[in-house]
């Protein structure tokens, strides 16, 4: 059996076993992307979220908070499709080289995830700037949020001329990584960070032969998850759960 078939037979089995947990989704809450609509979402807590685990639940459209795997089950829809970059074949946009050019002197750093007080210093101020007070950017969000992270996580620091620009953590799997959370300076914004952060990202797949950067949800019709569209080619989870060509620049759809 080829890796390919073995990952897809390992897939359709753990898709088995959690259509047959009778998972209940939560209770209806305003949709965070989508005006006039409730969330819902199933979640379970594996006994060790391993990365060959995690990589299967992502191809499920499943994401990872703490340790616990969740994923959208809202009544009468279904936009929440993980979108994936292939790295191998990612060329920057214009707009995209030109973010690269204006962060030629950030610096990276990358390790595990450590919590400090600059880092939730900035936090906090990204926070207040970008966010609609829904999370509140206490100390217990800053480490639980995100800091109680798996072994496979990493945290990416970036610093220009010594002051803390950003920071992003990360999953790493076999052939991915996959995009946690990202927070900046937004005295910064003009450097445009969170792209260059996915930027960033798609080399270290590269560095670290991944063939795929998983960016989380996408959701059609949504402002906020629009810019992930821009890193070309991607592919979107479809409803039969296969992963499709996203379109092309010139609106065709990539193979064909």
């Amino acid at each position: 059996m080829t890796g390919d078939a073995s990952a897809g037979a390992a897939r359709a089995r753990l898709a088995r076993l959690v259509g047959s947990l009778g998972l209940d989704a939560s209770p209806p809450s305003p949709c965070p992307y989508l005006p006039g609509r409730d969330s819902r979402l199933v979640a379970l807590r594996p006994n060790r979220l391993s990365p060959r685990l995690y990589a299967l639940f992502l191809d499920l459209n499943f994401r990872r908070l703490r340790d616990v795997v969740y994923r959208p089950q809202c009544d009468g829809c279904r936009e929440c499709r993980e979108l994936r970059v292939d790295t191998r074949r990612f060329q920057p946009t214009r707009a995209q080289r030109r973010c690269l050019q204006r962060n030629e002197d950030v610096v990276a750093s990358v390790g595990r995830p450590q919590p400090t007080g600059e880092k939730h210093a900035l936090y906090r101020r990204y926070l207040e700037a970008r966010h609609d007070g829904a999370m509140s950017g206490s100390s217990e969000e800053f480490h639980e949020f995100l800091h109680a992270a798996p072994e496979m996580t990493r945290e990416v620091v970036f610093r220009v001329a010594g002051m803390l620009l950003g920071a992003g953590l990360f999953d790493v799997t076999s052939d991915a990584l996959s995009a946690v959370y990202f927070y900046f300076d937004p005295e910064l914004e003009k450097r445009s960070p969170g792209t260059f952060n996915v930027l960033w990202l798609v080399e270290e797949a590269r560095r670290r032969s991944c063939r795929w950067l998983y960016l989380g949800y996408y959701v059609a019709g949504s402002q906020h998850m629009a810019y992930k569209a821009s890193f070309r080619p991607y592919e979107l989870l479809d409803d039969a759960g296969r992963f499709r060509p996203g379109p092309t620049r010139s609106g065709g759809r990539i193979g064909g």
